[in-house]
């Protein structure tokens, strides 16, 4: 099968290429006979497929076909995207609308990566995939129209994944910068009253990986479906980031304070920890906690730097 991968440059593009060459490399390891995987990957980044611009986006799928799209690539800038509502439509929905027509066209198979900020955060329950949405901001409302985009056109052969507080080795992200501002202070604020889940980037890789390779989504015409997928747990940003110095053995205070006490430009949900049961029951995924994961990435970091 041949399977496009979009958002190449960021946290999870990068992260499923790692996942897969490390997988060619295992591959190439095996002794005769053994199996090895046929698929080829291409990762797809701004410069050759741009989601700002339709033309780009027609003129791409135009020169390339594809059995599966996996759609990692978003416009994430949660507070820029209320100044900038245009493009964050047009990526976040507009080109995700485009792809899906793309990917119908094809008789291909789309995976798109969507966020936990379709929900208002008001719940006291873990958010399963049928409860109702309600953005409040324009990232979440702009994810949550292309997420109506794709089940309006695809109603077979699409999955949604909603995913949430991902980090890795690469690119900004908070563990990135927590450990960042420990170098040019010894005391930060961090909010304490926003409540979710821990995603490692290379965690949700191998889990998208491992579907794309399932019977279950390469079954011919299967109901579009949404699952939700992070780490086990959930923690506030306020101990996420004790946790990050404490793994990373390094001394920084670290106070709580409230949402109210750090305005920004977008609203943040309180809580919106995240129910994976569904996916972990559909694809027997074995879901880590988020603290061993943060181990891992930790510990991936030290050795690089």
């Amino acid at each position: 099968m041949r399977i496009l991968v979009t958002g190449k440059n960021g946290q999870l593009g990068q992260s499923i290429k790692k996942s897969v060459d490390a997988s060619a490399s295992n591959a190439n390891n095996q002794s005769v006979g053994e199996s090895q995987h046929s698929n080829e990957f291409v990762f797809a980044g701004r410069e050759e497929l741009d989601l700002s611009n339709k033309d780009n986006i027609s003129s791409y799928f135009d020169k390339n076909k594809f059995d599966i799209i996996v759609n990692c690539a978003a416009y994430t800038q949660v507070d820029k995207a209320e100044e900038e509502q245009e493009l964050a439509n047009q990526i976040n929905h507009l080109a995700v609308r485009q792809i899906a027509q793309i990917t119908k066209e094809q008789k291909a198979k789309l995976v798109h990566i969507s966020t936990d900020y379709v929900f208002d955060g008001a719940s006291d329950q873990l958010y399963t995939e049928i409860d109702e949405t309600n953005p409040i901001n324009v990232y979440g409302t702009t994810k949550l129209l292309g997420e109506r985009a794709i089940q309006g056109l695809m109603p077979t052969d699409a999955i949604i994944i909603r995913t949430s507080w991902i980090y890795s080795e690469y690119g900004n992200n908070f563990v990135d910068t927590m450990l960042r501002l420990s170098k040019e202070r010894d005391e930060l604020n961090v909010v304490g009253d926003q409540i979710g889940s821990p995603t490692y980037a290379t965690d949700l890789a191998k889990v998208i990986i491992h579907i794309v390779q399932s019977v279950e989504f390469n079954s011919a015409n299967q109901e579009t479906q949404t699952y939700h997928y992070s780490n086990k747990g959930e923690i506030s940003w306020h101990e996420f980031a004790k946790e990050i110095f404490k793994k990373a053995k390094i001394e920084c205070k670290v106070n709580s304070i409230t949402t109210d006490e750090y305005p920004t430009s977008a609203k943040r949900p309180r809580d919106t920890a995240l129910d994976k049961s569904k996916i972990a029951r559909m694809f027997n995924i074995n879901i880590l906690d988020w603290n061993r994961s943060l181990d891992r990435c930790i510990a991936l970091l030290k050795k690089e730097n």
